[in-house]
């Protein structure tokens, strides 16, 4: 990162992302944070991680670490966050709450808000009565006329309360979006929302306002689900006397039909993935992750398709956001996952397969670092996967003791058991004699194969599945070198003996 001040850029960038631990890192949040980081990277300015779990009915324990590790893996470093400080912390909200309570009683104290002690019950039968009379369902302000030994009174009893604010009762409210410009909105629309809940907790509206004013937060991204709430956060910044951040909400992401909101009913029965942890786990690399995520709303200049971290933070802007809703596209990303893999160095590429493989084969990671069977397949593997996790499928037969599969698959296409059999026991004599190198045994077992006046696959096919057990495999003659000369006329030897029963069982 560079100290030169970029001409786009205002003096101070200070960009927050804000998590609800209440589940896993998703794409929507991923991109938003992915967003607030190449601002914060392109303008020299500070990335801040802030935990927002005020709503404590929905938290999940280890919601907190999936978000962190799924940041990580993405390679989006923060400047201050839980785990790294800052001068500006807690960046937990649950270790902020004196701070919450101390400005929804400020307002109150000022007559810019109060307080409702009004119960569940009562708000039931209040929300009922308007639904009968046909209005809509919103607090209807009782408390807000209690004069001040009313109060006292209720207070006294030990009565519960939560704190409202004052919305004014005429007008409108402006608040400024920097991507649709002014979002003006008829106060009597809006009702005197929650500041701070019976159990001391705030709600969004308080804890977001009061967190990014005392985090000197000067640019807000968030989802485009959050517009309706902008004008009562305006309300408050000017209840506060504070200025209020640059507003930018970010267009919804559809699913790849363009469709619908992508969501996890969505993305479940379409069987795509919508956590990060789902992406990394399929075998996905974070370079086609950041890559595709950062296409998805924002385009580089030349709508180029493939570009590094650093062209990425060299232009982006917050102004070339388009704010129109974007489909998600699943298949660019395959695509630019395979991209990226054929580009790994085979050093790089043989250590990101390693946990994967280690996970579906159920081999220890060291046994296969240690394995130069495996090395010498990785660079024939890598050309022909998009995932991580489908190279298992290739290597696996390097692995098995016995293989499992049908002798019926040995036989060659138009060719019979006999046939095939007496294709194979030929390769098997040419292979233990030749010099064991991948030019001399194809060349000599294409020559016998035209001898015997066959097709050289005729020939390959039968010997893939005897040393594979599949008939689709990484190419005959890696697999050959990487499993050995005995293992080899091993498993030769076996498939033969499944052909001779075959033959004999149909003779």
């Amino acid at each position: 990162m560079t100290n030169t001040k970029r001409s786009d850029c205002p003096d101070t960038v200070r960009v927050r992302f804000a998590p609800s631990p209440t589940g896993y890192l998703h794409v929507g949040g991923a991109r938003t944070a992915l967003f607030d980081w190449l601002y914060a990277r392109h303008c020299n300015g500070v990335f801040i991680l802030r935990i927002e779990d005020t709503d404590r009915k929905r938290y999940v324990p280890d919601s907190v670490q999936d978000i962190m590790d799924g940041l990580r893996w993405l390679g989006l470093d923060w400047d201050e966050g839980p785990d790294v400080g800052g001068e500006f912390g807690p960046y937990v909200q649950s270790e902020r709450l004196d701070l919450y309570r101390q400005w929804a009683h400020w307002l109150v104290e000022q007559g810019k808000a109060y307080k409702c002690f009004c119960t569940p019950e009562e708000l039931e039968q209040m929300r009922k009565e308007q639904q009968a009379r046909g209005e809509p369902t919103r607090y209807d302000r009782r408390c807000r006329w209690l004069n001040p030994d009313e109060v006292a009174a209720r207070e006294a009893e030990g009565r519960a309360y939560v704190i409202r604010f004052k919305t004014p009762l005429e007008g409108k409210v402006v608040a400024h979006d920097l991507l649709r410009g002014d979002v003006e909105v008829d106060v009597s629309t809006l009702d005197d929302f929650v500041l701070l809940k019976s159990d001391g907790f705030p709600t969004y509206h308080l804890a977001v306002v009061v967190d990014d004013h005392f985090m000197r937060i000067s640019h807000v991204l968030r989802g485009e689900e959050w517009i309706p709430s902008l004008p009562r956060h305006a309300l408050l910044y000017e209840a506060f006397g504070w200025e209020m951040p640059v507003h930018c909400h970010l267009p919804v992401i559809l699913d790849p039909s363009g469709k619908g909101k992508m969501s996890k009913r969505r993305a479940e029965k379409s069987g795509l993935p919508i956590l990060v942890r789902d992406f990394r786990e399929r075998g996905y690399l974070p370079e086609a992750m950041f890559n595709w995520l950062a296409r998805i709303g924002w385009s580089m200049p030349g709508d180029v398709e493939i570009f590094s971290r650093e062209e990425a933070i060299a232009h982006f802007d917050l102004k070339d956001i388009n704010p129109t809703p974007a489909a998600a596209p699943y298949s660019k990303l395959e695509w630019l996952n395979g991209h990226y893999i054929r580009h790994l160095p085979p050093d790089d590429m043989f250590e990101r397969l390693i946990p994967f493989l280690s996970r579906d084969l159920g081999i220890p990671e060291d046994v296969l670092r240690n394995d130069d069977r495996l090395r010498r397949l990785i660079p024939v593997i890598q050309e022909r996967i998009k995932l991580l996790s489908e190279a298992s499928a290739l290597v696996d037969f390097l692995y098995k003791e016995m293989l499992e599969y049908e002798p019926e698959m040995l036989i060659a296409k138009k060719l019979d058991a006999a046939g095939t059999l007496e294709a194979l026991r030929a390769a098997r004599d040419l292979i233990a004699t030749v010099p064991f190198e991948a030019e001399a045994l194809e060349q000599a077992l294409r020559q016998k194969a035209a001898d015997m006046g066959l097709k050289a696959g005729q020939m390959f096919s039968p010997i893939r599945v005897a040393i594979s057990g599949k008939k689709v495999a990484p190419p005959l003659f890696d697999m050959i070198l990487a499993l050995g000369k005995e293992e080899t006329l091993r498993r030769l030897d076996d498939a033969i003996a499944r052909l001779e029963k075959l033959v004999a069982s149909s003779a």
